[in-house]
Order: C-alpha cells, then sequence, then structure tokens
C-alpha cells in the first residue's frame, strides 16, 4: 500500500526524521493560504499522486506545467495550484493516461549544499533490510543503477538492532558527507530505519535528500509503500490508504478476496496460484501473446469469487481472450467445472475462453465442460492452452 508524499513526511515528522514545513491544499485559495502562513520568500507546489517523477511529470492539458513548481507569491501559489488541481499529471511511472492532481503539498524553501538519494528495502539476497544510497539525488535511482551503478551504496542491517552508528559512519564516508554532519546524518538514518522497521515498510525513499548549508540533513521528498500483509498490524497505516488513487479493478478484486494486478496486454488470466499464475503469464509471452493482467483466485475459491473475476476481467476492454489455467489441488476438478459454467452463464462473455483444468477429479471436470455445449475451448496442458488463447487473442481460431 502507498501514502502520499505528505502522509509520509508526517509519519517522518512524528519519528524525528527533519522535513521542511509543509501545509496540504485542495484549492487555489487555501495553497495561497499556505503560502502566506509558511512566511518564507519562497515555496514549492508540489502535486500529490502515487507516482514518482513529478518534478519533471507535465500536465496533460498544459504540458508546459510541471508537477512541482516554485512560487514566489501568494499570486503565484494560487495560479500553481490552480494549474495542477483537477487536471493530470503524465510521470514516467503514470503512463500516458496520467493521474489527476486532487490536493498539492506547499512546502517551505530551503538552502540546499549538496543532495543525495537514501532508501531501504528488504533484501532477498541478504534476508534482510538493506539501506541504498547514493550521492546522485535528485536523479530516478534506475537510472543511475544503469548508467553509474559504482555511485550506488549498499549497507544491509538487522532488522531487530537497526542501523548501527559504524555502518551510517561508513556509508557517510562513501557519500562524501563533511565530517561536521556525521552527528545528524546518525540521527537522521537512524530515526529513517526505525519507521522502515516499526511501519512493516516494503519501501522507503528520500530522493533528494538535502544537506543544507548549516549541516542538517533535511528529507525533501518521501516515498512509502507498507507491506500489506503486515497491515494488519498497523490501524493507522490503513487509515492513510487513498483509493483514488489506486486501480479501480484491483480494489473491487481485493474487496473479494482475489490477488488482480492490472498490465498492458489483451489476454486475460484466470489462476489459482501465484507461482502458476507467473508461470502461466511467461508462457503467454514465450507464445507471442501479451497478458492483461495477474490474477490468482486462490486454492479454495468459490462460485461468488470466479464469477466476481470473469466480471473483472470483462470489464477491461482491452482484454480479447480470456485463459483460464486451474490446478485442482485443495479442491476437485469437478467443483471448478461447475463454478465455471455458472461463471459463464452469469457472465456476459464477448471472448473466446480458453480453459486448461489438470488436478484431482481432471477427467470428470473435463467431461463437464465438454458436456456444457458453451463455447469454450478446451487445453489439455499449459503449453496448448497458451497456445490456443494466443491464437483466439489474435483472431486465427
Amino acid at each position: 500500500m502507498k501514502i502520499h508524499e505528505y502522509q509520509a513526511k508526517k509519519i517522518f515528522r512524528e519519528a524525528g526524521v527533519e522535513v521542511p514545513r509543509g501545509i496540504v491544499a485542495d484549492s487555489p485559495r487555501a495553497a495561497g493560504e499556505a503560502f502566506a502562513g509558511l512566511g518564507g520568500p519562497m515555496a514549492l507546489v508540489k502535486a500529490q499522486i502515487h507516482a514518482g517523477g513529478r518534478g519533471k511529470g507535465t500536465i496533460a492539458e498544459m504540458p508546459a506545467q510541471r508537477g512541482v513548481q516554485i512560487v514566489r507569491s501568494r499570486e503565484e501559489a494560487e495560479t500553481a495550484a490552480g494549474n495542477l488541481l483537477g487536471h493530470r499529471l503524465v510521470t514516467i511511472q503514470t503512463g500516458a493516461e496520467g493521474k489527476t492532481v486532487h490536493r498539492v503539498l506547499v512546502e517551505e524553501g530551503c538552502s540546499i549544499a549538496k543532495e543525495f538519494y537514501l532508501g531501504a528495502v528488504v533484501d532477498r539476497g541478504t534476508g534482510g533490510p538493506v539501506l541504498i544510497a547514493s550521492p546522485e539525488g535528485g536523479m530516478e535511482i534506475e537510472h543511475v543503477a544503469a548508467a553509474m551503478p559504482d555511485r550506488i551504496f549498499t549497507e544491509p542491517f538487522n532488522s531487530y538492532t537497526g542501523v548501527q552508528p559504524h555502518q551510517i559512519r561508513k556509508l557517510a564516508w562513501r557519500l562524501g558527507l563533511p565530517q561536521s554532519a556525521l552527528r545528524a546524518a546518525e540521527q537522521f538514518v537512524q530515526a529513517f530505519s526505525r519507521v522502515f522497521l516499526e511501519r512493516d515498510c516494503s519501501l522507503l525513499e528520500i530522493n533528494p535528500l538535502a544537506l543544507t548549508a548549516d549541516d542538517r540533513l533535511l528529507a525533501l521528498d518521501a516515498k512509502m509503500s507498507f507491506d500489506d500483509s503486515a497491515l494488519f498490524r498497523h490501524a493507522d497505516s490503513t487509515e492513510l490508504r487513498d483509493l483514488a488513487e489506486e486501480e479501480p479493478a484491483e480494489v473491487r478484486a481485493g474487496e473479494a478476496g482475489l490477488s488482480y494486478v492490472k498490465l498492458d496486454g489483451n489476454i486475460g488470466c484466470l489462476v489459482n496460484g501465484a507461482g502458476l499464475a507467473m508461470s502461466t503469464m511467461d508462457l503467454i509471452k514465450l507464445h507471442g501473446g501479451e497478458p492483461a493482467n495477474f490474477l490468482d483466485v486462490g486454492g479454495g475459491a468459490n462460485v461468488r469469487q470466479v464469477i466476481e473475476a470473469f466480471h473483472i476481467l470483462l470489464g477491461d476492454a482491452s482484454v480479447r481472450a480470456v485463459l483460464v489455467n486451474i490446478f485442482g489441488g485443495i479442491m476437485q476438478c469437478t467443483t471448478i467445472a461447475d463454478a465455471l459454467l455458472e461463471a459463464y452463464r452469469t457472465v456476459h462473455f464477448t471472448v473466446p475462453l480458453v480453459v486448461r483444468l489438470e488436478g484431482t477429479e481432471v477427467e470428470q471436470g473435463r467431461r463437464i465442460l465438454a458436456e456444457s455445449e458453451l463455447n469454450i475451448i478446451a487445453a489439455t496442458d499449459l503449453t496448448d492452452a497458451a497456445q490456443k488463447v494466443v491464437a483466439a487473442a489474435s483472431r486465427r481460431i
């Protein structure tokens, strides 16, 4: 689960991670009042959407307008907010459709001596959390990794004892922080890592992290994502969720107990088991197709969930064929076949449906589908299923 920059900075502030003063506004007038309230000669008006690259992003209707704008008066703040609010901001992470801006963060300016990158993720290689730092702050970290991998430094740390002072000093030396900023760096990074651990984050990122002229460290940006599996421990984090920023189909799937991620292809996938779902998408791509989604209905899916899954798949206008790939382990194939038939009769199908069944009572399940006289394309194995659904999406069968 992602949250907005202003929400992440509130968490930072409460945890002792220093951030600039800022005020959230949802109207041009409120943005002007926020500028006046900050009382400085300059401020930034920053679009609040769940996407990175906002500073280089542009408003779809006004390409000259950026997602982050410097203002020097109340009137300029109102104008900047008016250019952002209610409009679609297109960034490298939103795709061409962009995301509608519903609020802005008006934040005080500061004197920056140097910019850095600081992040934390869970590293599967080391089996624990790791700090990521770079002296190339303000740049997309993916670009730095591709073009200047030697400018990225990592430091694994213990999830129980946290980041140790000697680790922070080593990172500070690598980043070229002055000796006079070491104390601030220790306090900042330790507070930063505590937020990552205590909030069960999957990603915590500051880009840029600013070193000020008086040797303070400031989080000029904040990106925070939580591990969905740990949200039951954090009711206060769940309250920060902004459904308007999420894909409606993914929200609907979550409410039905389904794991769904929308993709850019035209072949809908309904599979039980995350690993099998990934393999299914790989086979589709191997045979020249493009999956439209990841959809795991789980091992114990019922008829209601299968019907809802089909509604979600067919609600995607780009879907030109659907592949159902089910391994009957916990659930018998006969039960799955009956659920598929009920769903097929309930949902109005306008695209070809390819079904591959395997597992317990598979022969009986296949017979049920074959005797239904419905327009279902049966597949004998996963390769056969992938080939048939790719052909169907291409209108070759």
